[in-house]
């Protein structure tokens, strides 16, 4: 009787992980040290990108060849070249630079939470605080408005067109922990007629007027200081945007927040919500899978839905419908909900 051959056991991937940390600080280091402007701008060999950067050359031949392995520069006999993604988005002067982005995905507030995950994984949330990063002021929140803008101003484009914000009627819009605001503002800069009301702690909202000052949105922009779970909305709203918020909290205490949010809006308005989806098996596509860990570490009791979960959510909140529309070039996606 034949018999399958079985795959030869190997160390190398658990090796690889071990050693994981040293891929963040290397490409955090890169940044810091604006490697990959450099050698955008033409410095290509390890001893021009060192004098462009003001380093020693030996310290910048070894982290570009580190960074050719982990598939961040290419590398042709002693010439360093940005890759396709690198260009995009590690070059200071691409409009889709994203390297400030490490101000807030490597800010001790975050990466504290991955000190101990076994300690977790055996209570199953946060252990560094009881609330974790959902505590109410948290500073984490206006590092995150500020850092985190340059990756959301593609998918808050994406959104506004996908609800037709250019036809023109008139809106009010909910913006619900409304951070850097982005989502709301790119809804007013396509419809004239809409008015923005922004939801979050009142030291974020700062940062989210004044990206709406610099839009010139004038008073068609308004706030409202305080937790989303606490402070009164109002109601006559024809949208309602939960962008990246719904998984830093358990179902039950998503469902509380949508019974509220279904009642502020106008029959037949909308909920907006964009989350990192997984498949049902929980472990496709790998970052919207991976984002439960996120969560783990650094939430009481935060998740990253599957669509399903996100469905039976919104209707048991009063909800008659969903929608998914994945986000082209995202890991993440948007949940359309009709009241």
């Amino acid at each position: 009787m034949a018999t399958t051959a079985q795959p030869q056991a190997s160390p190398e991937l658990i090796f690889e992980t071990l050693n994981a940390y040293q891929r963040t600080a290397c490409l955090k280091a890169a940044i810091e040290l604006d490697a990959f402007t450099a050698i955008a701008e033409g410095s290509k060999t390890a001893d021009a990108i060192a004098k462009r950067c003001q380093t020693s050359g030996r310290g910048m031949r070894i982290l570009c060849d580190y960074l050719v392995v982990i598939r961040l520069l290419t590398k042709e006999r002693d010439q360093y070249s940005l890759t396709p993604d690198s260009a995009v988005f590690l070059d200071r002067r691409s409009p889709a630079y994203i390297g400030g982005t490490l101000r807030f995905l490597n800010s001790p507030q975050l990466t504290g939470g991955f000190q101990d995950v076994a300690s977790a994984v055996r209570k199953g949330g946060t252990v560094t605080v009881d609330e974790g990063i959902t505590a109410a002021e948290h500073p984490v929140w206006v590092e995150f408005a500020r850092a985190m803008q340059p990756m959301m101003t593609m998918p808050s484009e994406w959104i506004a067109k996908l609800l037709r914000a250019g036809s023109g009627e008139k809106w009010k819009v909910l913006d619900i922990a409304a951070g850097h605001g982005l989502f709301g503002i790119a809804i007013a800069r396509q419809n004239s007629k809409a008015e923005i009301v922004a939801v979050d702690w009142s030291n974020v909202l700062e940062v989210a007027k004044e990206n709406a000052a610099k839009a010139e949105l004038g008073e068609r922009y308004k706030t409202i200081a305080g937790s989303a779970f606490e402070v009164e909305f109002g109601d006559g709203y024809d949208l309602a945007l939960l962008t990246n918020f719904l998984h830093h909290f358990d179902a039950p205490t998503c469902e509380t927040l949508l019974r509220k949010v279904h009642a502020a809006l106008k029959p037949g308005g909308r909920a907006v919500t964009l989350e990192f989806i997984p498949n049902e098996d929980r472990v496709s596509p790998a970052i919207p899978a991976t984002f439960s860990l996120m969560m783990l570490g650094t939430t009481p009791g935060g998740d990253a839905y599957t669509f399903p979960e996100l469905d039976r959510m919104f209707r048991n909140a009063g909800f008659a419908r969903n929608e998914l529309h994945p986000i082209p070039a995202s890991p993440q996606g948007v949940v359309v909900s009709y009241k």
